[in-house]
């Protein structure tokens, strides 16, 4: 018989004895009671609560449910539904907008039952508010099928504030609207009376016309201010099921707030007007309150300047000391010598179209002008401008290190104007945002070595 040698035996042990086996095996035993105590008595992942009831069902295949206590499980179902809802009614407020236009408008169109004037004066800018709640809507729906694509079945990516913020300025296209109502109705009562082929036409699409439901034309030309008196009521349920530590949250309230002012605003515009309906009434605090004012003293900016409102963009606003030095020896003799009086300064750039949505949210286009607009307190319920607006291509920014507190600005060949804030801090940066667009639109920058001071012919240059 062949001898095996050692080298041909094979071990049947693990290699070490058996009391270090008898240890690992206890502590192997250990660790698992330990992590099965901590699975017990995980933290959600949303609140940071422990205690969480146990996992049972081995087919959940959600994953991130079982690490959520009760409570934020619920949140999350809210959160998810109220989304849903705010995307599906704007949805359907799409829907009631195009039927006003191919069901009611195209075809008086068509049959020439109105003229082009009195189409307006019935349907306002119905066109406008079709294409932004078409924009709008299609950002909404790309959150939401993003986020189901990538597993997100709470929806917890989807931030319907930051995605309102960035169409904000479809707000001041309902104010248009909401303004025009009155009038709207009022011409329509009165056409209807005085057309029978109109009367006729609309007495026929209610009863006949199944796309309208039964509903008339009054009824749908309602879908606007509806609309926008709701986006509180939906932007808030949204924010309840919203815990505070979501990216979102912060926008979702910046973005009620914004709409609650507008709200405001028109109310306040229809009083004006003699109007006896209004919109909702919300609570005005403070803050509501400064809000109503800047969108009065952007409206009075943009009308001054005459620029599109998608194509402009408020830099900056704000209250400032404005004075205007009698000579050019204001420096030597310091600030404290001049008298300044308090002024409402709106930092205005006009800029190319780079993309349907807002300008506020994007890289802006290039800047094609820049105005400083200067409105003197509101006297009579009612903001006036202090002069016509200031050209920054015409104008030469400047400060001195002597007077850091303050900065000046020339109007070249005309006048010149000294700036300053309460705070230090922002008066240096209006002076750096002023400039900028000095800079950047001047035309001394297209001369070759050229200094801004050279092109200066006003008795206000310094010495």
């Amino acid at each position: 018989a062949t001898r095996t040698t050692s080298a041909d035996v094979e071990r049947a042990d693990s290699g070490i004895g058996q009391m270090p086996v008898r240890k690992w095996r206890n502590r192997a035993s250990e660790t698992l009671s330990s992590l099965q105590a901590w699975e017990a008595h995980r933290p959600c992942t949303d609140c940071g609560e422990r205690d969480l009831p146990v996992e049972t069902d081995v087919q959940n295949c959600n994953q991130r449910r079982a690490d959520l206590c009760e409570k934020c499980r619920k949140r999350r179902t809210e959160r998810k539904e109220s989304v849903l809802e705010f995307v599906n009614t704007e949805a359907s407020y799409g829907e009631d907008l195009r039927i006003i236009k191919e069901e009611f408008y195209l075809p008086m169109q068509a049959a020439g039952l109105l003229s082009q004037e009195q189409l307006l004066g019935i349907f306002s800018n119905i066109q406008e508010l079709i294409d932004l709640n078409e924009n709008f809507l299609e950002i909404l729906q790309e959150e939401i099928d993003q986020a189901f694509d990538q597993g997100d079945d709470d929806l917890m990516t989807v931030c319907i504030g930051e995605v309102f913020l960035e169409f904000v300025n479809m707000l001041p296209a309902f104010q248009t609207y909401c303004l025009q109502q009155s009038s709207s109705v009022n011409m329509l009562n009165a056409l209807e009376k005085e057309k029978e082929l109109l009367r006729i036409f609309l007495n026929v699409s209610q009863n006949d016309n199944t796309a309208l439901r039964r509903m008339n034309l009054r009824s749908f030309l309602m879908a606007p201010l509806q609309r926008v008196t709701k986006y509180p009521l939906l932007l808030s349920r949204i924010i309840k099921a919203t815990t505070e530590y979501h990216p979102d949250h912060g926008s979702l309230r910046e973005a009620k707030s914004r709409i609650e002012s507008h709200l405001e605003h028109i109310n306040m515009k229809t009083k004006q007007e003699g109007n006896t309906w209004t919109l909702r009434s919300f609570r005005q605090d403070s803050k509501k309150k400064r809000e109503v004012i800047n969108i009065e003293m952007r409206e009075t900016a943009l009308k001054t300047v005459g620029w599109l409102r998608e194509e402009t963009r408020f830099v900056m606003e704000g209250s400032l000391q404005l004075a205007q030095p009698p000579d050019g020896q204001w420096v030597k003799k310091g600030s404290k010598t001049l008298k300044f009086q308090n002024m409402q300064v709106l930092l205005l750039v006009n800029m190319k179209r780079v993309s349907e949505t807002s300008l506020e949210s994007a890289e802006p286009g290039p800047v094609k002008d820049a105005v400083l607009v200067l409105i003197r307190d509101k006297n009579n319920g009612k903001f006036h401008l202090l002069r016509e607006p200031l050209r920054l291509s015409n104008c030469i920014v400047s400060t001195d290190p002597d007077c850091d507190d303050t900065f000046e600005l020339i109007e070249i060949r005309r006048e010149a104007f000294v700036f300053r804030d309460s705070d230090r801090a922002r008066t240096h940066h209006w002076f750096r945002q002023i400039r900028r667009y000095s800079r950047e639109l001047g035309s001394w920058k297209k001369r070759r070595n050229a200094l801004p001071n050279i092109m200066i012919s006003t008795p206000h240059t310094r010495p």
